[in-house]
C-alpha cells in the first residue's frame, strides 16, 4: 500500500464530504449552515489542492483544476458571508444564506468530479 496515495485519496474524499456537510440542509435557513463548517471545508480543500501540485500528468492537471474551482467557490462563499455580516450589516438573511450555499454547492460539484476522476484513475491501474 502506498501511503502517499492513501493520504491523497483521503483528502480528496474528505474535501467532498466536508463540503457536502456544509451544503446539506435547508438552503435558506442559517441554522443549517455553520460558519466553522464552511471554514473547515475551505481548509481541507486547500490541503487537497496543495497535494495535487506536482503531478505532471493530464489527469493530475484535471485534478488540480477541479480543486482550484472548489477553492474559488468556497472562498467566494466565505467572502459573501463576511460581507453580509461584517460590512453591509445585512446579516445572514435567507438571500445571503442561499448565495453562500449555492456557491458551496458549486464547489461540491467540483469535488465530486475530482472523486470520480480518482475512482476512474484507480480502476485503470493495472498490477
Amino acid at each position: 500500500m502506498n501511503l502517499e496515495k492513501v493520504i491523497f485519496g483521503f483528502f480528496i474524499v474528505f474535501a467532498a464530504t466536508m463540503n457536502f456537510g456544509f451544503v446539506l440542509g435547508d438552503i435558506s435557513d442559517p441554522a443549517h449552515h455553520h460558519v466553522y463548517e464552511l471554514f473547515a471545508a475551505i481548509v481541507v480543500n486547500l490541503i487537497a489542492t496543495v497535494l495535487k501540485f506536482g503531478d505532471r500528468t493530464q489527469i493530475g492537471a484535471i485534478h488540480l483544476a477541479t480543486s482550484l474551482v472548489a477553492d474559488l467557490q468556497l472562498v467566494c462563499a466565505a467572502i459573501v458571508w463576511a460581507w453580509a455580516v461584517h460590512v453591509s450589516g445585512v446579516g445572514m438573511s435567507a438571500d445571503v444564506v442561499s448565495s453562500v450555499v449555492s456557491l458551496s454547492a458549486g464547489a461540491l460539484f467540483a469535488n465530486v468530479v475530482s472523486v470520480i476522476i480518482l475512482i476512474g484513475e484507480t480502476l485503470m491501474l493495472r498490477r
